[in-house]
């Protein structure tokens, strides 16, 4: 029987990816304007190509781009970069349809509930205010809670320990596998792939669940519920 649910964020809850996109488009539209020397296309290609080398969240990646392309910081086109970025990041926030009516249903049921981040602290807490679902869950895990990333174990097991649960009677949703689904099912903690907002795959990491849509956690626990009463 399931008993708590733990979610990563970013592409499991809020359409990150889609978002990322769009503020980054805009930002090297606006540094272009402000007189970067660079197609739109090169600029994303090399953007992207640095944010896979130095992670998704690096605070200093438009410094770096500009080095990249430039050889240099030029502060003008950096701030335009900047401000265009924010601007459609702050405007873009927005959780997967059915989150809320999810999450809702979760705690009519008593289910505990858990998100277990590898955001900085202060992302992760901005984007769920953001978003108005921080009162939603019971613990909030974070990088600097852990100092380590998924799939190390260290992050599920400070979110098994404070939520007083067992692995067996967890369920991990996640849309990374070599992260999420991984770092679960090494503890023995049941799993899903949010296929819904996945841009990460694996044919060798395997969720004991894919979802489709948020909603089809609901349909999942009904399962395990049923799978433990006839075992």
């Amino acid at each position: 029987m399931i008993q708590a649910v733990i979610f990563d964020l970013d592409n499991t809850l809020l359409d990150f990816m889609t978002l990322k996109r769009a503020s980054c488009e805009s930002a090297i539209d606006a540094m272009i304007d402000a007189g970067l020397n660079v197609s739109k296309h090169t600029g994303l290609k090399v953007l992207f190509e640095l944010y896979d080398r130095y992670g998704i969240e690096h605070k200093e990646i438009f410094q770096k781009f500009l080095m990249n392309v430039m050889g240099k910081v030029d502060h003008k086109i950096l701030a335009e970069g900047i401000v265009a970025y924010r601007r459609i990041k702050e405007g873009y926030l927005h959780p997967y349809p059915g989150v809320f009516s999810t999450l809702i249903e979760l705690k009519k049921r008593g289910i505990k509930t858990a998100i277990l981040s590898d955001a900085p602290r202060m992302r992760a807490w901005t984007r769920l205010a953001s978003l108005r679902l921080s009162e939603f869950f019971d613990v909030v895990v974070t990088y600097e809670d852990v100092m380590k990333y998924k799939p190390n174990p260290k992050g599920f097991e400070i979110v098994l320990r404070k939520l007083k649960v067992r692995p067996q009677n967890t369920l991990m949703v996640g849309d990374w596998p070599q992260r999420d689904i991984k770092g679960a099912n090494a503890l023995g903690i049941r799993t899903a792939y949010a296929r819904y907002g996945a841009t990460r795959f694996s044919k060798t990491i395997k969720a004991d669940y894919v979802l489709k849509h948020v909603k089809d956690i609901l349909k999942v626990i009904d399962r395990e519920s049923k799978r433990r009463n006839t075992s």
